[in-house]
């Protein structure tokens, strides 16, 4: 019996922040899939090896993990004083869908460098030694963001002793910057940063009870909720979560509410084909703990501890985008962000996460009565890991 053979597509396998992902040229997609739809999406799930039942990924290029489950498209801009067109999917691990309805804050990290390593700038803004400033277009939420990657004799420069909590090696700093990250671009789903008009609400969860919580767009639309509520005190680490399947369908079960509550779905099943956005998160005041390197994090280092999880299972560090929800929501008095780290004005928060610690600062004010938020800044890290072809058998397209 006669099987058809697999296909090449020209690819680059990259970590951007504490993430990694699948990353192509749009014009080296086969031509069926350089339009959104279903060939598209059943590329990068075969790339990544999902929908995957033993949750492994063995054959495919994905991680069996919300961080690593990552496919990214760059092209030239289509929007004005823009470099580049960067579109993001995360790829379901246990289910036959990509999930399209946000960004990814860390790979947008590896988004500037790849665009440059690409060729997707113009060379007369490259500096020969230097820093170069490269304009995003994040066209999964129509978003500026730039990343201020650095460059030597005309290179990315990759290598540096900038230390990440979350990444075993140091490499070069990107500085990353959000612009106007609030009112998530997202059609029917576009809304203010605190969409039910609240700082705190009361979101009732059946099964679980009423609990105070902080809905917010910015960065990628996120649910807060107080540790102690649930049960936590804000040191859990990734076992302690993801080995509690009553847990995991708990924290699902409020993430499902509210998002109805912020009107990104019409009814409760919408969830289930909406894993990504939004995001749950829970926060507590700073103590003492282990992080999971076994690097002891200290009260006196951080303003608060946050917890957050994505696609179903606490993450091993923080998404960079719901770093921004956290660095927007602790500037804005009265959240429960800004409460637990103590209330009052700030420009930016160090925040403890499993691995570690975070600095993000957000320049958040209030107008006419609305808060806005005009940028959040942060520093990651990218390098390729791998470049060359993706092979997937052609009867996948």
């Amino acid at each position: 019996m006669t099987h058809p053979p697999q296909i090449k597509v020209p690819a680059t396998y990259m970590r951007g922040g504490t993430s990694k992902g699948v990353f192509f040229k749009l014009e080296n997609l086969p031509t069926s899939c350089q339009q959104p739809g279903e060939a598209r999406d059943r590329l990068f799930m075969r790339v990544i090896g999902s929908p995957d039942p033993y949750a492994k990924h063995i054959d495919g290029m994905g991680g069996a993990t919300s961080s690593t489950s990552k496919c990214v498209i760059l092209s030239k801009s289509s929007q004005p004083d823009h470099d580049v067109d960067y579109l993001y999917g995360q790829v379901s691990i246990d289910k036959a869908f990509v999930d399209w309805s946000g960004n990814c804050g860390n790979l947008s990290t590896a988004a500037g460098a790849f665009a440059l390593h690409a060729g997707l700038v113009d060379p007369a803004r490259i500096p020969e030694s230097g820093v170069c400033s490269v304009r995003i277009w994040q066209a999964n939420i129509q978003k500026t963001i730039i990343a201020h990657v650095p460059v030597t004799n005309g290179q990315v420069q990759e290598t540096g002793d900038f230390e990440l909590d979350g990444v075993t090696f140091p490499a070069a700093e990107i500085v990353l910057e959000f612009l106007d990250p609030a009112e998530e671009g997202e059609g029917d789903d576009a809304g203010a940063m605190f969409p039910t008009g609240n700082l705190v609400d009361d979101l009732e969860v059946p099964g679980v009870g009423t609990l105070k919580a902080t809905m917010i767009n910015a960065g990628i639309p996120t649910v807060f909720v107080n540790a102690a509520d649930i049960g936590y005190n804000g040191t859990e680490l990734q076992d302690v979560i993801n080995g509690d399947a009553k847990a995991l369908e708990r924290f699902e079960t409020i993430r499902a509410y509210g998002a109805l509550k912020m009107g990104l779905i019409k009814d409760i099943t919408g969830a289930t084909t909406r894993q990504h956005t939004p995001k749950i998160a829970f926060v507590a005041p700073p103590v003492d703990y282990v992080s999971s390197s076994g690097k002891g994090v200290k009260a006196t280092d951080v303003d608060l501890l946050v917890r957050a999880l994505s696609m179903g299972k606490l993450h091993h560090a923080m998404m960079g985008t719901a770093a921004v929800a956290i660095g927007t929501a602790a500037a804005i008095p009265g959240t429960l962000v800004n409460q637990a780290a103590g209330g009052g004005e700030r420009e930016s928060v160090n925040f403890g996460h499993p691995s570690g610690t975070l600095r993000v600062g957000a320049e958040a004010k209030l107008v006419n009565g609305s808060w806005t938020v005009t940028k959040a800044i942060m520093s990651r890290s990218a390098r390729v890991l791998m470049e060359g072809s993706v092979r997937v058998p052609s009867d996948s397209l």
